[in-house]
């Protein structure tokens, strides 16, 4: 019991943490709140990570509903969630911008004075990767207890605070961190992203196909 709640605790935060990817949002950040002052990229930055936490814990509650009103199973969301997430990690190790961050047209239009909600908030934070993210942790926390969806929870949190702790300081980080260096974290934490995603998709499979557990 102890060993399933110290694992469900670190994919949990490791897997929202790896998916927003903090550091890439401060770079991104940077370049969306370039012409404004030092308050104003403040209130950016609380701003967005705000909407971010609400969007993200209104999924965690309500997806699984939302899956329902579609007829989507989660075993089928598991499974396409984690191409996505697979998806993404190739991006991130190749050292690429991911597109379900990011468009070049929410780019440009961040070029407008607020960009909290779009494109901050939504996609670069609480883009699709976490959003699915989210829906499949609480998924997995059925049946674990109360605890399991409070870890969620308290995850979602962690990773929106550590995101504003990281836009907030992001011009400073810039300056002291390195193109290379920043290329080199990225790749890490898409490698950890493909063998999250790819836990996702054999969880899914294994749901989807009984037959398969017993094979494994």
């Amino acid at each position: 019991m102890a060993a399933d709640t110290v694992s469900f605790v670190l994919l949990s935060l490791s897997s929202l943490l790896v998916i927003v990817n903090p550091l890439g949002a401060a770079m991104i950040f940077v370049s969306l709140t370039s012409g404004f002052d030092r308050e104003h990229k403040r209130r950016t930055a609380i701003e967005a990570s705000w909407y971010a936490l609400v969007i993200l814990v209104v999924f965690a509650l309500l997806g699984g509903l939302i899956l329902t009103l579609f007829g989507i199973t989660l075993a089928a969301f598991r499974i396409g969630g984690g191409i996505l997430l697979f998806l993404i990690g190739l991006e991130m190790v190749y050292a690429k911008v991911s597109r379900s961050k990011v468009t070049a047209t929410e780019k440009y239009e961040g070029d407008a004075d607020d960009v909290a909600i779009m494109p901050i908030a939504i996609p670069m934070i609480a883009g699709p990767g976490a959003i699915t993210t989210v829906i499949v942790l609480m998924d997995s926390a059925r049946g674990l207890g109360l605890w399991a969806d409070g870890v969620v929870f308290l995850s979602i949190g962690a990773t929106s605070a550590v995101t504003y702790l990281m836009m907030a300081y992001s011009d400073a980080i810039v300056s002291r961190i390195g193109q290379r260096e920043i290329r080199a974290v990225n790749r890490i934490m898409g490698i950890l992203l493909i063998a999250i995603a790819v836990e996702f998709v054999i969880n899914g499979l294994k749901t989807a196909f009984p037959f398969l557990a017993g094979a494994v």
